[in-house]
């Protein structure tokens, strides 16, 4: 049976990407991305492999590949694409698994299913990733009650950015669930600096128990 976690995020364009390579580099995951909506330059499974040098077999080609950079059912029709949810199958895996979502929870994935109640479905615990910035206690906490709402398992959160101590302690303390830590924000990120940043900030004690067989 595979053994993951569901990476998603507040919102888009946050760093996500990077949060699920630094928790593949450190948890020794494979990688997964179901719906990848955005084609041109690096795909998300790309950028995992540049940052993590993990072995391709290790990332799994997403099921949906769409050219538009929009939410997935938008990019879907645009491109003349059926979401079939039938077809959202992890992969199974021996090494535990490491799933990443498309943008935030509630992402339409068609017009009928937002993404939260597809990863409703799997049942796997979810990491959520918030930025630092401004606006993120807000953000952060609508994401978590969404989940809380749908019983749903959140594993923690794991933040991207600058230090905001206050802001951090905040979310965590309203949300009632731990912290991966946070992760300090580099542009462009690279292999060496990931498998640096990860290792010095990045906290699996939270993650381990909900990964043992």
């Amino acid at each position: 049976m595979t053994r993951a976690i569901i990476v998603s995020g507040t919102d888009t364009g946050i760093g996500k990407t990077v949060a699920a390579a630094a928790l593949v580099q450190r948890l020794g995951a494979d990688y997964w991305k179901p719906v990848q909506a955005r084609l041109d330059g690096e795909t998300d499974r790309e950028t995992v492999a540049r940052l993590t040098r993990a072995l391709p077999e290790r990332l799994h080609a997403e099921t949906y590949r769409l050219g538009t950079p929009a939410s997935p059912h938008r990019a879907a029709e645009i491109d003349q694409v059926e979401i079939d949810l039938a077809r959202l199958t992890p992969p199974e895996t021996l090494a535990p698994l490491v799933i990443e979502g498309a943008g935030g929870l509630l992402v339409p994935l068609t017009r009928a299913v937002l993404q939260i109640e597809q990863f409703r479905r799997w049942g796997f615990p979810v990491v959520l990733v918030s930025p630092t910035r401004l606006g993120c206690i807000n953000h952060a906490l609508l994401a978590v009650e969404a989940l809380k709402r749908r019983e749903m398992r959140i594993a923690g959160i794991l933040f991207v950015g600058d230090e905001n101590s206050d802001s951090q302690r905040t979310i965590l303390d309203f949300a009632g669930v731990p912290s991966i830590g946070r992760l300090p924000w580099r542009a462009p990120p690279d292999a060496a600096w990931l498998q640096a940043a990860a290792d010095a900030h990045i906290d699996t004690a939270p993650l381990v128990p909900l990964l043992e067989r």
